[in-house]
């Protein structure tokens, strides 16, 4: 009742409890700065409702009360989260003191909470800003590397379509398929080391020539392991997009599920879009004669889950074929 009358005097607006679960029914019902709570009470002691404020009102201060006798317990209470303590007897300057720097620990230790969640969220914006510019850049490059070809114009953006539909059939988690979305659209970035002469040749390759485009995914892989450390599944796209099932693919010749699965379903959505797309010195294949040559190489180039998966993505979703004279149009109009 005397600290009552001392803080009202002070122009404090004060509730008095009886007991620590009085105090807790009266801070659920206000918000209230501040609390001066005695450590010796009925069923609740000062030391447990100290850990109910903090665990329910955390931006609500405590100062505890205690006696000369018990000034152990009191240090004990501030290592627990306690701003101060007094001792009986007390004297009403200490006491208005004590409150003071109480409540002026409790605004700066707001004023610094907020002001980290603020500098979090700045760092987090700025972050995300850095990752888009990031990926962004990417893109962009895997753009350049098309305008080399007016024929895979559109080509690692459709591969991405693809992945992401069997990646959704087969269930995968969201971080795996972000980063089979990055990675299928990079995968073919490495052709940027391939001569334009060969990459645009009308008509077969040659044995050399076939080697030299095949190295685009060891060349792509080295380019982008610098950026992409922490996108593993990405980096494997990008590297393994032509491993074969059956272990006679490249670069390394992985079997099976030696290869990740990211590349195995990046593989079946590229090779599908390849047979897709018309070339200057043929027309590309059907949708069906497209899938049926997947399932023919089904076990043997494919992975048999992949191209189950693509199979159900192709019955619910429509993939339409481009239009390759206007893509071509396109993409005279941009060079030009």
């Amino acid at each position: 009742m005397l600290l009552r009358r001392l803080m009202e005097a002070e122009g404090f607006v004060c509730e008095e409890a009886g007991s620590g679960d009085e105090a807790l029914e009266i801070l659920r019902a206000r918000t209230f700065p501040l609390v001066l709570s005695d450590f010796h009470m009925p069923r609740m002691d000062g030391g447990e409702l100290l850990k109910e404020i903090q665990a329910s009102f955390p931006e609500t201060a405590v100062v505890m009360i205690t006696a000369v006798s018990d000034v152990n317990l009191a240090l004990r209470c501030l290592d627990a989260g306690a701003l101060d303590y007094l001792t009986k007897p007390f004297a009403i300057e200490e006491v208005r003191a004590r409150v003071s720097q109480a409540l002026e620990k409790r605004r700066l230790i707001l004023e610094n909470r907020a002001y980290r969640l603020e500098l979090e969220e700045r760092v987090v914006l700025q972050t995300r800003k850095y990752e888009e510019l990031f990926l962004a850049s990417l893109q962009s490059l895997a753009d350049a590397l098309e305008v080399k070809d007016a024929y895979t114009w559109g080509h690692s953006t459709r591969v991405q379509r693809y992945a992401i539909a069997i990646a959704q059939e087969l269930g995968v988690s969201p971080s795996f398929t972000q980063q089979l979305e990055l990675g299928s659209r990079l995968h073919d970035i490495g052709k940027i080391g391939v001569r334009e002469s060969i990459l645009n040749k009308e008509g077969s390759l040659t044995e050399a020539e076939y080697a030299h485009i095949m190295e685009h995914p060891v060349i792509g892989w080295r380019l982008l392991a610098p950026l992409l450390r922490e996108m593993p599944h990405a980096l494997a796209v990008v590297r393994s997009h032509h491993e074969r099932f059956d272990g006679r693919g490249t670069p390394d010749k992985l079997q099976g599920h030696e290869i990740p699965l990211e590349a195995r379903i990046t593989a079946v959505a590229d090779s599908f879009d390849a047979m897709t797309s018309g070339r200057v010195y043929r027309a590309g294949m059907s949708v069906e004669q497209a899938v049926a040559e997947l399932r023919r190489c089904s076990g043997t180039q494919f992975d048999p889950e992949c191209v189950a998966a693509f199979e159900r993505a192709m019955e619910q979703q429509s993939f339409p074929r481009p239009d390759w004279a206007a893509v071509g149009a396109a993409r005279l109009q941009i060079v030009a």
